[in-house]
């Protein structure tokens, strides 16, 4: 969808704001969607009223999207609006008299310590030749609890074996050092001596070579490749947890609080930049303390 609006909108994000181009795009599918509605409603964007856009979300939360999805696109509306109104494209911005809907509370959902053990050797016994790597993506992701972004951006020169620790850039070009386990370690060390080489020979043109984690090609991973990947280790282990870089980001966290870790180290740990981020951790041991309570106790069935 070729508007003018829109892609002024995205320039503004893009050179005046500095916005990444992963938000920047977030910002113009949102914007498109709603062009979508009003074009089929035969509206124009300067006639969008308090009524239009009650319509839209109805319409929206009928088709299945979820409260989270249009709270963020209302910021999303608001923000457009106000720079058609600056611009002198639009007279009003009636998304500013919309309240967001309340946000139903969705808690990360992370694997238990069994699923997490029996994942890694299930694929230890693997005999192709990305066991290796995909042992690294696995222990690594867990030991770490690192973004895939920041994961599959991890050099060579930034990890220092000795201290077995990574030197991570996180959002916002924070950078942060995180600790690995002496299990990754020795992971790790197995894959830079008999896989990586492999992989690397497969890249004829030398391309991005200083990655630590490689594709099949030899070449910098994605973050799509990572989940790929993942998918991938699914079917190869029988292991179907719905595999995610989140996932095992979320299974990181929720170990350490449960293991005894103070909320404050998660949180610079997984480069949270409020403490309420990170709070979020302390529902879901709540939860596993409940549930093993009703568990173990012997009355606890009984009222």
């Amino acid at each position: 969808m070729q508007i003018k609006e829109i892609k002024e909108f995205c320039e503004y994000l893009r050179f005046n704001l500095n916005y990444s181009e992963m938000t920047v795009k977030s910002y113009e599918q949102d914007i498109e969607s709603f062009y979508t509605f009003i074009f089929q409603e035969g509206i124009d964007i300067d006639d969008v009223d308090l009524p239009i856009i009650r319509n839209y979300l109805s319409t929206q939360l009928d088709q299945g999207i979820s409260k989270r999805t249009l709270c963020r696109r209302l910021s999303c509306f608001r923000h457009y609006y106000s720079f058609l109104m600056n611009k002198g494209y639009v007279h009003d911005n009636s998304f500013i008299f919309i309240h967001s809907p309340k946000k139903d509370v969705r808690y990360p959902r992370a694997l238990y310590i069994e699923q997490i053990d029996t994942l890694f050797n299930r694929n230890k016994e693997r005999s192709d030749h990305l066991m290796l790597r995909d042992q690294v993506i696995l222990e690594l992701l867990y030991a770490s609890g690192v973004r895939a972004s920041e994961f599959v951006n991890i050099k060579i020169q930034d990890i220092d074996f000795r201290t077995r620790s990574i030197r991570v850039m996180g959002k916002g070009s924070k950078e942060r050092i995180v600790p690995f386990n002496k299990s990754a370690l020795m992971t790790m060390k197995d894959y830079l001596k008999d896989c990586r080489p492999l992989l690397l020979a497969k890249n004829k043109k030398a391309y991005n070579v200083d990655y630590f984690i490689l594709n099949d090609q030899g070449k910098k991973l994605t973050t799509r490749g990572l989940e790929y990947i993942l998918k991938n280790i699914e079917k190869l282990t029988g292991c179907y947890y719905d595999l995610h870089p989140h996932l095992l980001r979320h299974t990181f966290a929720t170990h350490l609080l449960e293991g005894g870790a103070d909320l404050r180290v998660i949180q610079e740990l997984l480069g949270h930049e409020s403490l309420d981020a990170t709070q979020v951790y302390t529902h879901v041991t709540d939860e596993a303390m409940k549930s093993q309570f009703l568990a173990a106790h012997p009355r606890a069935k009984k009222h």
